[in-house]
Order: C-alpha cells, then structure tokens, then sequence
C-alpha cells in the first residue's frame, strides 16, 4: 500500500495542474500498446501517423524511453497549473542539460527498441535532447494538437467539478471519489492497490492531474515532481464512446432536443460555454443559445465564477435527467 501523510499545511499547498506532455507520453505508451488501450475509432484514425512519424522522424528514440510504468521526467516535466500549454513543457524539454538526460536514458533505456541502432544513434549524440524534443513537438502537432482543446476542456470541468466537491463536502470526499481504490484515513491517503509506504508530503501540498489518457491512477514520488496524483478527468468515458451521452431511454431528446439534452446530461458539473463546446464539439454561438433556451424553461441557472460564468441544472432540470435514465 502506498500512503501520503498529509498535514493541514500539505491541505492549503495542493493544487490542480494540467499537463500536455504527461497526455503525449501517455497516448505513445497506448499507441505502442504499453499504456491504457484507446478506443477503437481514435486507434483507427491515429495510427497511420503514428506509423508514419516512426518511419520518418526520430520518434522512435523518444519511445525507447517510455515503460509500463514510466518514461523519463525530462520529456514530460512537473506543470506549473491549469494554463499550462504544449509550448511550455516543449521549452524545458529543449532546456534539459545532456548530462541529466542521458542519466535518464540509463535508467529508462532497457527495452530491446534501446538496441536498434537507429535509437541508438540519436540516445548517444551530442544533440540527442533536442532531437528527442523535435520529434516529441512533430508527435504533438500531429497526433494529439487537434484534439487538445475538447480535451482540455474536459479536464478543465473535472477540475472545477473537484474544486466544488471541496467547498461542499471537503478534502476526505474529493480525494476518495478520484478512484474507489483510494480511501482518506487517518490523516492520510491511503492507495491499495500500489506500493511505496509512507510518503509524507512534508507541508508541500499534494499535485493533482486529471488526465483522459492514464489507466486509473498514477503517482510521482521522486524530485523534480511534487508528490502527485494523476487520476481519470470525469467525462473521458462519454467523450470516448464508451457511454451514451444522452441516457436510455431517449424521453429527454424527445422533450428538448438532441443537443439540448447532451447540454443538459453534461451539466452533471457546472461548465462555461467555452468548456461545452469544447467538450460536446460544439459551436460556442450554438451552445449559448441553447442554454439560454434551457436556462429560460427553469433548467439551468448560471452565476459568475472569476471571469467565467458557470451554467449548473436546477432541481427542476436533475429530475429530468435523472427520470430519463
């Protein structure tokens, strides 16, 4: 079992961060078949370019670093918070000093791919960051960037779905509803199924990531990561097919529409229109209207939150939605 003391200090230092790198390095282990397994329409459409950027880049010396269980810090390096951008983790890849990484290649470089002299070749050259690097910006550009923004969107609601189960019901039950394999007990976090002991978080406050591409769950223990915590952001099962969007049976798109109802079952958090349409691909014109239409019928409600404006259901608008599944 793996255990984080947690001091009342550790409680005001957490904090949520989103991270493009740590996304990239996951979505290579899947593709490589190392990491959760996508669906299978997002494997049909992204391995051709996958195929393409091994044969024709230098990708695969970033995917000689990549384990089950990890990759080197250098390529996918702690975020700072939830503006963090593919161009900021790219700037300290660029940046990592050649000692430092090839110290990395050795602890990370075991896999019979670590053989090919191609790998090889790029692993022990003087450029052999920047070549890494280049190839990782060419992976993000092609495979993940067009698809960054609905998933980010996703992770952005997950955050302020958390940050709102905090205000209500406190640290105990936000931490236990990241995955029912982590229980809060005794001023502690407690994760059974890894091992590692008793991690105390010595007043630095806990990382939290959600991700729509890591398995279940995953940690970081050892600098230059703070202690961490990646979790599966709510709304990747939807967003990959795994669910149905709109519940069965389909009274509630009879009532209000197809895209009224999609707007309605995903306020199950409170959500901006720039996160929905991110996150439904929708047009931010076409989700506006519908929620001031939705808003009107006494379904939602909104209120400002900063600079954002929140949408949420009413009572009125959960009983809808609870009775239609």
């Amino acid at each position: 079992m793996l255990r984080f003391e947690v001091s009342v200090e550790d409680l005001l230092r957490s904090r949520f961060a989103l991270s493009p790198a740590l996304d990239l390095c996951l979505l290579l282990r899947s593709l490589i078949g190392q990491g959760r397994p996508l669906p299978r329409a997002w494997a049909t459409r992204l391995m051709p370019a996958f195929v393409r950027l091994r044969r024709d880049t230098e990708l695969n010396a970033a995917l000689a670093l990549q384990t089950p269980q990890g990759g080197p810090n250098f390529v996918a390096p702690p975020p700072r918070g939830l503006n963090q951008t593919w161009a900021d983790d790219l700037a300290v890849i660029r940046a990592t000093p050649l000692e430092a990484a090839r110290h990395e290649f050795a602890v990370t470089t075991t896999g019979p791919s670590a053989r090919d002299p191609r790998v090889r070749a790029v692993l022990d050259s003087p450029d052999a960051v920047s070549r890494i690097a280049e190839a990782m910006d060419q992976a993000w550009h092609e495979l993940l960037a067009a698809d960054w923004p609905q998933l980010r969107a996703v992770c952005e609601r997950d955050v302020v779905h958390r940050v709102g189960v905090i205000g209500e019901h406190g640290w105990a039950a936000t931490i236990e509803s990241l995955h029912p394999g982590i229980a809060w007990h005794a001023g502690g976090i407690e994760i059974d199924f890894f091992r590692g002991g008793t991690v105390p978080l010595a007043g630095d406050g806990l990382l939290l990531i959600p991700s729509v591409f890591v398995g279940h769950i995953a940690t970081h223990l050892e600098d230059p990561w703070p202690r961490t915590l990646v979790y599966r952001a709510r709304g990747t099962a939807a967003l990959w097919g795994e669910q149905e969007t709109v519940p069965r049976p389909d009274a509630l798109t009879a009532l209000v529409g197809r895209a009224r109802a999609r707007l309605l079952v995903a306020l199950d958090a409170p959500a901006s229109t720039s996160h929905l349409a991110r996150s439904l691909a929708m047009t931010p014109g076409a989700v506006g209207d519908h929620l001031a239409i939705l808003r009107g019928a006494g379904l939602l409600v909104r209120a400002r939150s900063g600079r954002s404006v929140l949408y949420r259901r009413t009572p009125l608008g959960e009983a809808l939605v609870a009775g239609s599944g």
